[in-house]
């Protein structure tokens, strides 16, 4: 039988929140797939894993089993694939590291050349993720380590090394009410659509939406994207503003679109993230040494 493991996570997610609604909105998908993907899981097995009612799901003798085995099951299963993938790219000498957009800014050149004098011999494997994909692959195992931006969803099972936090600016289109401004209040533009991140990058999107700054009004969404051509896209055509870090403004300048500064919202704080398993892994903790060095405190990045 081929079980795909999507399913599985899907089902400890029910199991420990005990509703369909609140799983859901954990796994950042809508109820009726989630409700779908727990029956196609049942039919698969060929047992009731739940009792369901209008307090919520309740395990069957059989889902209690599974739900008590498959967290260790999934875990190790991660843990395999990620030794795996560490094994093959110590062999090659290769350090992937994950980024989202600009994470780094200017330092990341600066950190690749002080990593290059501290390993010789070893290359650094720059790897862009989508806003989907707020750990930058390190929770999927798909890279060493990870320059990214704070908070995120999952960060506390990560080691996470703050290095600098920069100001956020606000992205408008070019014919924007409030583009000639030279600073513009956060609290102006509250009621305009935003684009915004797609769903699945859940506490990262509120960030970049700046829920909780807004004094208790909901967020419009003018566009969802996950890549920033997409975002720009948005913007330069008129489906909604966007915060962005102040380092935007250089990195994705493109005609149709001002970055202006934007006053009463926090900025935006910048760290190098590693997975606990790579306690002892000499290399990764030297490249976040040297990210240290380079683009943080003065401090021993541990």
């Amino acid at each position: 039988m081929d079980l795909d493991t999507r399913l599985l996570r899907y089902f400890v997610a029910v199991a420990e929140e005990g509703t369909l609604t609140r799983a859901a909105e954990r796994l950042y998908v809508s109820q009726p797939a989630l409700t779908k993907q727990i029956r196609q899981l049942e039919r698969l097995l060929g047992v009731r894993l739940f009792t369901r009612s209008r307090t919520g799901m309740t395990p069957t003798e059989a889902g209690r089993l599974l739900a008590a085995r498959t967290p260790g099951l999934l875990a190790d299963l991660d843990g395999l694939l990620r030794e795996a993938r560490s094994v093959e790219r110590r062999g090659a000498r290769v350090l992937r590291v994950g980024f989202l957009a600009s994470a780094a800014n200017e330092a990341t050149p600066h950190i690749i050349a002080e990593f290059g004098r501290r390993r010789p011999g070893w290359r650094v494997e720059m790897r862009q993720a989508p806003w989907s994909n707020p750990s930058a692959g390190l929770a999927d195992g798909d890279v060493d380590v990870a320059l990214v931006r704070l908070p995120f969803p999952g960060q506390e099972a990560l080691r996470i090394t703050p290095l600098f936090s920069e100001p956020r600016w606000i992205a408008l289109p070019a014919g924007h009410r409030l583009a000639d401004r030279a600073e513009i209040a956060f609290r102006e533009v509250w009621d305009e659509p935003f684009v915004a991140a797609v769903p699945e990058a859940g506490a990262w999107r509120d960030e970049w939406l700046a829920a909780a700054e807004r004094d208790g009004r909901p967020v419009r969404v003018g566009a969802v994207t996950d890549l920033p051509d997409d975002w720009l896209n948005a913007i330069a055509n008129g489906f909604g503003i966007a915060l962005a870090p102040a380092s935007a403004a250089r990195f994705y300048a493109r005609p149709g679109i001002v970055y202006r500064p934007v006053s009463g919202v926090s900025g935006s704080e910048v760290a190098v993230a590693r997975s606990p398993a790579d306690d002892g892994n000499a290399v990764v903790r030297d490249f976040v040494r040297c990210c240290v060095r380079v683009a943080g405190p003065r401090q021993d990045a541990g």
